[in-house]
């Protein structure tokens, strides 16, 4: 393990193994969610296990390769993505493909697959806010840059994001404040940003209700939020299908109790829908207990979390302090979220749990955004005295083969 580690996967060994136990957890809890296809589909169990490993190995493939590009390659890169990407966000709300009311993915011409636009925004974004906080870390700054280099890329890609997607754009926007109040963007500036943010956000609600085509899933973002806020018994067959999900989350969890079941054992499954993807939180829950399996995914993220802190106060470039954390916190902030609406704390949302749901591309993203915060972590001092160390050892052990050629 030791030699792998100095051979191969540079950068910090911590996060490599958390990310490594997440794809072992993954693996299992996603074969069991999707055991209903079994029974449905003739080895659709293994179709199932097959396609999400193919997903994992390629988003490992994808993580190894950004950890060796040097991160500073990122930042002169976001200028230019941070333009694509917002015409990608604008291309997929006007011809996206169209799924419960909502256009968030964009077809690969010539390739046969989808991606979801937001998720490649989540990453350009916060590594351009990075850039453009690093470069002018040193200066003071006026509101009106503030505004322009900082407020208006945020605006544009979150209001791109927001018509079908209003968590995706909410916990985005989140990050992005939180990352900007990290680099030390003064606080009367960004309560002008936040104050803003709520008054756009309450114009185009105002808007939507005289044209709906605005905002499609408004209803069903005011319909989940009541069901979530109201106490009132379910009597109508119309409301327990509406609740049915966010339910069997909970009863999941209750039957989990605290101690491991084992794998495998989860009967939710069979009628908790997207026990695979959205609720997986609660099948992990169900099968280990809440000690292993809620504590302990939580605990990986958090030491993952953890790790990138430490990553980014060691980090000699603004930049690469910025980006690892901003990126880290993206990750974390979306895995709490799964988690709060597994047990009930938060409306149900549809986001994932990163580097564990099932998914398609949206795992690509995920891993792309580790290995950029992997990339940083080789750029600090001890990570290059270590690879000095590696480079004398092997200079000195294949010194004859060198002299040779």
């Amino acid at each position: 393990m030791k030699a792998l580690f100095e051979r191969h996967l540079h950068g910090d060994r911590t996060i490599w193994v958390v990310v490594l136990f997440l794809g072992l957890v993954s693996l299992l809890s996603v074969y069991s969610g999707g055991a209903w296809l079994i029974w449905r589909t003739p080895g659709g169990g293994l179709r199932l296990l097959f396609k999400h490993a193919l997903m994992l190995a390629s988003g490992g493939a994808i993580m190894y390769v950004a950890s060796r590009v040097r991160y500073t390659a990122y930042s002169k890169l976001s200028q230019l993505l941070i333009v694509v990407t917002a015409g990608l966000l604008l291309l997929t709300l006007l011809v996206g493909s169209n799924v419960n009311g909502a256009s968030r993915w964009l077809a690969v011409p010539g390739l046969g697959i989808t991606f979801q636009t937001s998720d490649l925004a989540k990453v350009v974004l916060l590594v351009y806010l990075a850039r453009v906080l690093g470069k002018h870390h040193e200066e003071p700054w006026t509101f009106r840059e503030v505004l322009l280099r900082l407020g208006l890329p945020i605006a544009v890609i979150c209001g791109l994001i927001l018509p079908a997607n209003f968590s995706t754009a909410a916990l985005l926007g989140i990050t992005c404040f939180t990352l900007l109040f990290i680099g030390r963007v003064p606080l009367k500036h960004l309560g002008g940003l936040v104050l803003l943010a709520v008054g756009g956000f309450a114009l185009m609600l105002t808007v939507a209700k005289v044209k709906p085509d605005l905002l499609p899933r408004l209803k069903t973002w005011e319909a989940r939020f009541e069901r979530w806020v109201s106490n009132d018994p379910v009597d109508t067959a119309e409301e327990r299908d509406a609740n049915f999900q966010a339910n069997n989350a909970k009863i999941a969890i209750a039957v989990g109790g605290l101690l491991p079941n084992g794998p495998g054992t989860g009967t939710s499954r069979n009628y908790m829908p997207h026990s695979e993807s959205d609720m997986i939180y609660a099948l992990i829950i169900e099968e280990y207990g809440s000690i292993i399996g809620g504590l302990g995914l939580l605990l990986l993220y958090l030491i993952l979390f953890f790790r990138a802190v430490r990553i980014a106060t060691r980090c000699d470039k603004h930049f690469g302090a910025f980006t690892a954390i901003g990126l880290a916190l993206s990750l974390v902030l979306t895995a709490l979220m799964n988690m709060a609406v597994s047990v009930g704390l938060v409306p149900v949302t549809g986001q994932p749990l990163p580097l564990v749901s099932m998914g398609g591309t949206s795992i690509w993203f995920t891993c792309l955004a580790v290995g950029i915060i992997l990339s940083v972590s080789r750029s600090l001092p001890e990570a290059a005295g270590q690879q000095g160390q590696r480079r004398d050892r092997s200079t000195a052990t294949d010194g004859p083969d060198v002299a040779l050629a």
